[in-house]
């Protein structure tokens, strides 16, 4: 496993490595946020320790900015704080799991092998389902309670994006670029159409709304009602 730790508390992070070390595991360090964002948008690791507090850039912010580049690599967030609003911050900022310190180093392994199992599975699966909507990567189709949605290419790639990034906002400029692989912004309502277009087909199948506009910020797949 390669391991990518970002703590700016030396103890700790010496602590950790020598652990990680006896496991076997292949490890970087970064003393601060900016160093972290730099190493994880540049190298591949399996999974990231981030300590919430750092200097330079905060853990929530570097989680934020590798979502919003479309790095998808599991985030443990490690902090001393414990209160659930924190807990949520960081998990809502995109982080997969959270540890209060002090912890236990057994627990913490657990912990990041259950994160790099499930990137890998989903990784691997070609079908996406939320819902009564299944997407089959592989094949191109998409069933909405069982019954086949056609979606122009454009429309199923907008859609795929979507439901890989549930619950999360993607801004106008996060779908030009990914489903367009436009990164300006081109004064167009291309954007806009296309939700539009893909909300209605699939509304009028299912009856209800998963694709939500957050005004000012943009769009999100999630439950209806939401």
């Amino acid at each position: 496993m390669r391991v990518l730790i970002v703590e700016d508390d030396r103890r700790t992070c010496e602590f950790l490595e020598k652990g990680f070390h006896q496991e076997g595991f292949s490890i970087e360090k970064a003393f601060d946020g900016a160093e972290g964002l730099f190493l994880a948008c540049n190298h591949g690791f399996d999974v990231i320790l981030m300590d919430v507090m750092l200097p330079k850039m905060d853990g929530i912010t570097v989680i934020k900015r590798l979502r919003q580049r479309l790095i998808e690599t599991p985030v443990l967030l490690l902090s001393a704080r414990g209160a659930v609003d924190d807990r949520i911050e960081g998990l809502r900022a995109g982080g997969d799991d959270y540890l209060v310190k002090p912890f236990s180093f057994a627990e913490l392994v657990a912990r990041m092998e259950s994160l790099v199992r499930r990137a890998t599975k989903a990784e691997h699966s070609p079908i996406l389902t939320i819902g009564e909507i299944t997407v089959d990567q592989s094949r191109h189709t998409v069933y909405v309670h069982e019954q086949e949605l056609h979606l122009q290419p454009r429309e199923f790639l907008l859609l795929v994006y979507l439901m890989k990034n549930e619950g999360r906002v993607l801004s106008k400029t996060m779908i030009l670029d990914h489903v367009w692989g436009i990164n300006f912004d081109p004064q167009t309502n291309v954007v806009e159409s296309r939700i539009s277009k893909l909300r209605r087909k699939i509304t009028e199948i299912s009856g209800t709304n998963r694709i939500k506009t957050v005004r000012g910020l943009g769009y999100k797949f999630c439950e209806p009602g939401t």
